[in-house]
């Protein structure tokens, strides 16, 4: 089947391409043990862009994006947050993006395999349809349609359930090592035992929290924490002014503390946050894209002893000295994504939050007519919105 949409392809020139491109249904499975089965054709309603877009399309151009294409082919549709229209269940659906031949598509072992719509081996949601396993469409709550179009403002919320439940995931994680990294220091500390102390030690890794850069997923990441932890001191880092509408909007929703980085030296900006804490970190968690991070957290030594170390970003590579990192009894992690579980309650999360007011539109026909400037001169420019989204067919939207 033929149908428009945008694809991302090694060219050094043109690495993403909005035009005709062929669709067709290729047998999945969700999980181990479980049958593969065909696609059911969606229609994708309204897609948001995520920096992974970027990253592809920048693969795209070094000629770097053969391992991601889906078997047979020499492209790969992107997109893979968003809301689709399932027409044979006569439903909306959000698109559960990670599956494949493995017990856990988020931590597969070797002898595993996986997929990711929109980013890894499978077509994603930028096309005028496309097929998705039928376990993988995830039922939207209920309110949200009438007369069979979908509220706007609840659709803006929807571009986000893929970060938002990664973050959860990402929180489990935090918890899960804080409590096992720890547990005998509390259990020292509190004269306890060790089921008590595995408690205390999961609240206490989120004592002294460094957020170092404020995207989407610094914000939901400190969303979670707050609501979860509610003793954490939690300190987003980033490059914006405190009374821009990014960080305004953050701070409100996190009840978080802010210190622009707008210093002279990294020295003076690991010494201020370190003021700001007031102390070195139990937490550093890196989502600026940035090689800063682990020199602000290691080598000017914003990460406290028994302090975790969780990299999130992609890109930067991390570095530190050995003769400190094993005497302070440093841990690093990182890992990325989400189980269904974690999917499920960020939409539940997210339909009742105000995430819709950072996602900003832009018209399907301006994307499709350049969609590389789109991505450089708006949708990831240094003016650009928190979120930007599009609708794709404005025929299931309540606008």
């Amino acid at each position: 089947m033929i149908v428009k949409g945008t694809y991302f392809q090694n060219d050094e020139t043109n690495p993403l391409v909005y035009g005709d491109v062929e669709i067709t249904n290729v047998k999945r499975r969700r999980l181990r043990g479980e049958e593969e089965k065909e696609g059911v054709l969606c229609e994708p309603v309204l897609v948001g862009f995520c920096g992974t877009d970027n990253e592809l399309m920048n693969m795209g151009a070094k000629g770097l994006l053969t391992p991601k294409f889906p078997e047979g082919e020499n492209r790969l549709i992107n997109g893979h947050e968003g809301v689709v229209w399932v027409p044979s269940q006569n439903r909306f659906a959000i698109v559960l993006i990670r599956g494949g031949d493995s017990y856990d598509p988020t931590r597969y072992t070797e002898d595993e395999t996986y997929f990711e719509y929109g980013c890894d081996k499978a077509d994603g949601l930028f096309c005028d349809k496309q097929y998705f396993n039928p376990d993988m469409l995830l039922p939207i709550p209920d309110g949200y349609v009438k007369d069979g179009r979908l509220d706007l403002e609840f659709a803006k919320k929807m571009v986000f359930p893929d970060p938002y439940g990664c973050m959860l995931f990402q929180l489990e994680r935090m918890e899960d090592l804080g409590s096992a990294h720890l547990f005998r220091v509390e259990m020292a500390k509190r004269r306890c035992d060790e089921q008590t102390a595995r408690k205390l030690a999961a609240d206490a890794v989120f004592d002294r929290t460094v957020i170092f850069g404020l995207g989407t997923t610094g914000m939901f990441m400190g969303d979670l924490i707050a609501k979860n932890h509610p003793n954490a001191n939690i300190l987003f880092v980033a490059r914006s002014p405190e009374d821009s509408p990014k960080v305004s909007f953050a701070l409100r929703e996190t009840g978080a503390a802010y210190l622009q980085s707008n210093f002279n030296s990294e020295k003076e900006l690991a010494e201020a946050i370190v003021a700001k804490l007031g102390g070195r970190a139990t937490m550093f968690i890196g989502v600026s894209g940035s090689n800063v991070e682990h020199r602000i957290a290691f080598e000017h030594k914003v990460l406290g002893c028994n302090g975790v170390y969780n990299s999130f970003s992609l890109g930067p590579k991390v570095e530190y000295d050995t003769m400190p990192f094993g005497f302070e009894n440093h841990l690093i992690f990182g890992s990325i994504n989400f189980r269904q579980c974690h999917m499920e309650k960020a939409i539940e999360l997210l339909s009742k939050s105000r995430y819709n007011e950072i996602v900003e539109l832009i018209d399907r026909e301006e994307f499709a007519a350049d969609p590389i400037g789109a991505y450089k001169n708006k949708i990831y420019s240094k003016a650009a919105p928190m979120k930007t989204a599009v609708i794709w067919n404005k025929n299931y939207i309540n606008l």
